[in-house]
């Protein structure tokens, strides 16, 4: 999700919920304590220079069981960090701590902010000999066309 997209859904919501990629909710008394911007200059393995921006919430839990972040107070934490941060509409990534710091992705249901599994790549495949995947099936699946051997018709 962009910046953008989050702030238009939380202008939709009473409450706000993220959920975790196995089901469970982050607490509902949880923090946003930073809103930033993380510049990744890096190297693939295949030699190419690459650039990436993501916008970055971290939620943290305390135990402040009394605090509720409303919507309309994280779209101008939100708007605040535009501002001074000078934030593009940026894809958003979420941290949050379990057991350790995970990052996420972030998706929205209509009701509850997904925080999605991100994955690992390589961006240079066609450079470093990984091989393509290959297709599976079924050898059931096949049918035999005419141009295929029949038994009996010599061509074996």
């Amino acid at each position: 999700m962009k910046l953008s997209e989050i702030k238009s859904a939380l202008s939709q919501l009473d409450s706000i919920a993220f959920q975790l990629p196995n089901g469970d909710l982050v607490p509902t008394h949880f923090h946003v304590t930073e809103v930033g911007k993380i510049s990744k200059h890096f190297i693939d393995c295949g030699g190419t220079v690459r650039n990436e921006n993501v916008a970055n919430f971290q939620l943290w839990n305390a135990d402040d069981y009394n605090h509720r972040l409303h919507p309309e107070k994280l779209v101008h934490i939100i708007e605040l960090s535009e501002k001074v941060l000078e934030l593009e509409d940026l894809e958003v990534e979420v941290e949050y701590q379990a057991d350790t710091i995970g990052k996420f992705g972030l998706d929205f249901d209509g009701v509850n902010f997904q925080l999605t599994i991100k994955q690992t790549d390589c961006l240079a495949k066609e450079n470093c000999s990984v091989p393509a995947q290959k297709r599976t099936i079924r050898l059931s699946a096949l049918t035999a066309s005419q141009s295929s051997c029949a038994p009996g018709s010599g061509c074996c």
